[in-house]
C-alpha cells in the first residue's frame, strides 16, 4: 500500500476526513450545513462538505454511499461512484437521495458519504472494424452462468 499526499482546504467546522480503521479504503465525508436539511421520500439534494482538494496527477477520488446510512435511513448517493478528477478545484458536494418511505433529516457534521482515493489510467482508443471473438460474445446483463 502506497501513501500519497493530498492537499486539502477545510472550510467547515468538521474534522478532516480520515480512515476509521487501519485497513479502511474510504474516508467519511461530513455534511457542512448552516441548518438541517430534511429530504422527503424520493427527494434528492446537493449537500456541501466545505472541502476542497488537490489530487496528484494520475489519481481520482471516488465518492461512494455509506452502507449504514443506506440500510438504516434509506439514504444513498446518485451518480455512484462519483468521480472527482485531479484537476477539479471546487467544493466537494454530495448528491443525496432519500429512497425510504419516511422523511430523513441530515444534520451538520453527519457522515454522508465515503471517499476512496485511487490511481487510474487513461486509455488510448483505437477504432477498428471488428473485435476479437470470445466464448461469451455479446451476452450480457445476467447472461453469464446461464445455459
Amino acid at each position: 500500500m502506497a501513501d500519497i499526499q493530498v492537499k486539502i482546504i477545510n472550510r467547515s467546522a468538521n474534522p478532516l476526513p480520515g480512515y476509521a480503521t487501519a485497513d479502511a479504503a474510504g474516508m467519511d465525508l461530513r455534511a457542512n450545513l448552516e441548518a438541517a436539511v430534511t429530504l422527503q421520500p424520493m427527494e434528492r439534494t446537493l449537500i456541501p462538505t466545505g472541502l476542497f482538494m488537490e489530487l496528484p496527477a494520475g489519481f481520482e477520488a471516488q465518492v461512494r454511499p455509506r452502507s449504514g446510512l443506506a440500510i438504516k435511513q434509506g439514504l444513498t448517493l446518485l451518480n455512484t461512484p462519483g468521480t472527482i478528477d485531479a484537476d477539479y478545484r471546487g467544493e466537494i458536494k454530495i448528491i443525496l437521495i432519500n429512497l425510504s418511505t419516511e422523511p430523513q433529516t441530515i444534520q451538520h457534521g453527519d457522515r454522508i458519504a465515503q471517499m476512496v482515493i485511487a490511481p487510474f489510467v487513461q486509455a488510448q482508443l483505437t477504432e477498428v472494424g471488428e473485435l476479437t471473438e470470445t466464448v461469451r460474445g455479446e451476452g450480457g446483463f445476467g447472461h453469464t452462468g446461464k445455459s
